[in-house]
Parts: structure tokens; sequence; C-alpha cells
């Protein structure tokens, strides 16, 4: 039995997540967050304190890493090592982390497997940067979706109301990450060329919801 996959990209900000999750519960389809699985990763590194930089050091972290999903309410919760740490995943540091430690073919080679043996058990909506280029690149629906920095920036900041932080601080840091995602050598951040390129800046979360559907209705 063939599942149907359905990608999302973008960068930070573009509201994946959250258009994501909804385009998912919609079509009665698994949402996977696969930017959690690679803050995971770093929230382990930061925490274990490991040198990633080294090839022979992250080898040995990466084969005793133990990152699986299991759905919550309506959502996944990441665990690590028989542990929820879905709520210290979303910082500033480990979302930089993140972004470096996600350009190393050692860290995206020991996610690929988990984000396939996903696909290959249900339908699903895969949400990140490479899904519909690298991972899934014969996924059934492909979207990419972007925004105005400035936006972009709005709305993270806004999800950090609790933070001590500054509008221009998570711009600036968006903006590096952007660089970093884009330029890397290994699965840069970019649409697919069959991808849907849907620009969120002056859309409603619904609107998008409305846009997504239209098109896999049509396909």
């Amino acid at each position: 039995m063939t599942h149907r996959i359905i990608t999302i990209d973008g960068p930070a900000g573009a509201g994946k997540t959250t258009i994501s999750n909804i385009v998912a519960r919609q079509l009665g389809c698994v949402y996977v967050d696969t930017g959690a699985l690679y803050r995971g990763v770093a929230y382990e590194i930061h925490k274990q304190d490991v040198n990633w930089k080294d090839d022979s050091c992250l080898g040995s972290f990466l084969g005793s890493l133990d990152l699986n999903f299991l759905m919550g309410n309506n959502y996944f919760v990441l665990i690590s090592s028989g542990k929820d740490i879905t709520s210290h995943i979303r910082t500033p540091e480990i979302s930089m982390l993140a972004s470096a430690t996600s350009a190393r073919p050692q860290v995206r080679a020991a996610l690929l497997n988990i984000q396939r043996n996903i696909a290959r058990h249900q339908d699903a909506v895969f949400e990140g940067r490479d899904m519909g280029t690298v991972v899934f690149p014969d996924a059934d629906f492909k979207f990419f979706l972007f925004a105005d920095l400035a936006v972009r920036a709005r709305r993270r900041y806004e999800e950090m109301s609790q933070e001590k932080t500054d509008i221009q601080k998570v711009e600036q840091d968006m903006k590096k990450r952007d660089a970093n995602d884009s330029q890397r050598k290994e699965a840069p951040l970019k649409a697919a060329p069959d991808a849907v390129k849907i620009d969120s800046s002056h859309l409603t979360i619904p609107e998008v919801v409305t846009v997504i559907l239209k098109n896999i209705q049509k396909g």
C-alpha cells in the first residue's frame, strides 16, 4: 500500500508548523515536525557537551542517540531516551545549534531513516527545510512557504513573549540562520522545482491552509 506524503518546507517564521499541523488534521494525516528532530539532536549535543565538529565524537554520540516521536493529544511529543524534551528545544540557542549541526552529513543520515520509516507506515505531512528536495523527492504534494524577514521575525518574537529578548536580536538571528541554511553544501534550504510556492507575508493562516488544500484536492 502506498501512503500519501505531503511536504511543507520553508524558512523559520513562515508559518510551517501551525499550517502543517492544521493541514494534517484536515486531511486525517500524521503531522511530523522534522525540525524538532534536529532540535532534539542539538539539545542533546548541548546537554551532553558533545564536540560535534569532530567526526568521531559525533559518530559515537549519534550511535547512542535514542530519539522518537510519540503521539500526545493530537500532536507529537519528542522523546529522548525515554524523556519528553519537547519543551526544551525551542530556545534561540538550540535553534542556532540545530541550524549548524543539521549541516553535518552524519546528522542528516542518522535522522533520514526515522523520517522515511514514518512515511512507510502512514499518510503524513512532513514539515522541514529539505523534505521535498532530499528526504521525499517523490512526495505526492510539495509546498514551499516563505515570507518577508521582518514579518517572520515579528511572528517569532511574539511566540517568544515570555523570554527576555528584543525583536532586533530575533531578526538578526533569523537572518543568520537563513544564510546558514541556504548556503550550506549539505541539503540547503530551497524550494523543490515542482513545489507550489506560497508567500505568507500578507496571508492569514486559514488563507494559506485553503491554498494548500485546494492544490491537494486538484491533484
